[in-house]
């Protein structure tokens, strides 16, 4: 019997960020506007990127919108 593991991941970077208005919908926290890159995985080896922008919170993290 073949037994097949695949291991797949994504893994997020901030680039660069900047402030920007608004508060946060969930904790209240401040805003700001970051170029992101994304690194999809397959067994530790990067095979896709993608950049993309995104307003996230300075205090939580959560992504609150996303420019792609």
């Amino acid at each position: 019997m073949v037994v097949f593991c695949f291991l797949v991941d994504q893994k997020r970077k901030v680039r660069r960020s900047k402030p920007a208005a608004g508060t946060c919908s969930r904790c209240g926290g401040g805003a700001s506007v970051a170029d992101m890159k994304t690194a999809t995985r397959f067994c530790y080896v990067p095979f896709y990127w993608k950049s993309w922008r995104a307003i996230i919170c300075t205090f939580c993290g959560a992504t609150l919108r996303s420019y792609r």
